[in-house]
Order: C-alpha cells, then sequence, then structure tokens
C-alpha cells in the first residue's frame, strides 16, 4: 500500500535534492514548433521545474490541436533598449553625430561597447 505525500512535504523534500518548482500563472498558450507541424496547446498549466541550474517545463492539461507550420505570425522584432543618455556617451566616444550612435546602438543590439567600436573602426 503506497502512502501519499502531502504537498508540503514533497516541497521539502524536493528543496532538500535540489530542486526547486514553480507556476507560471495565466498562460494562454504554448505552441511547439515542428518542420511539419504547430502543436498548440491552449489554456495549460505549466510548472517550472529546476534542478542543478537546469529548467525543465511542465505542460500540463488544456486543448491541443495541431495546425500546418507557420500558421502563426512570427513575433515583432524587439527594439534594443537604451537611453538618449547611452546615444550621447556613445557620441562623445567616438567624435560621431548623435544619429550615427543611435543607428550604431540599434545595429548593436544596445551594446555600449559594440556601438563604439562599430563607430571608432
Amino acid at each position: 500500500m503506497h502512502r501519499r505525500m502531502n504537498p508540503r512535504e514533497q516541497k521539502r523534500m524536493m528543496q532538500r535534492m535540489g530542486m526547486n518548482m514553480d507556476s507560471v500563472e495565466d498562460v494562454a498558450q504554448v505552441i511547439i514548433r515542428t518542420p511539419s507541424k504547430d502543436i498548440v496547446i491552449d489554456e495549460p498549466e505549466v510548472a517550472i521545474l529546476q534542478v542543478q541550474g537546469q529548467k525543465m517545463y511542465q505542460v500540463i492539461g488544456g486543448q491541443v490541436s495541431e495546425q500546418a507550420p507557420g500558421q502563426f505570425a512570427a513575433a515583432a522584432p524587439v527594439k534594443p533598449a537604451f537611453t538618449d543618455e547611452d546615444v550621447q556617451l556613445v557620441a562623445d566616444q567616438t567624435g560621431k553625430s548623435l544619429e550615427k550612435a543611435k543607428a550604431a546602438l540599434e545595429d548593436c543590439g544596445g551594446d555600449l561597447a559594440k556601438a563604439i567600436l562599430l563607430l571608432s573602426s
């Protein structure tokens, strides 16, 4: 006969073994893309299990459907985050205009050092 362990005991035991488990709140959809199809899971529960620095995502439940690949629009590219002070710093360090400094920061993903090196060469 197996004894069921209560969730509190389970969590303590996992912590002793170097494991940590969290859940992700309000997940609307999980999409798994393969070359031949997209697997779409609507409104699943998602848990993150962290073991020895590795993260594992566990997807539980939800409505599962399969779709042709590429049916979903690609996410819009994220613009790099940098401030006006960053632009000014790059311009001051390289002697270039603010417009050129801003363009270099955009090309380098907001990395100050790369932008300065790009404009200096």
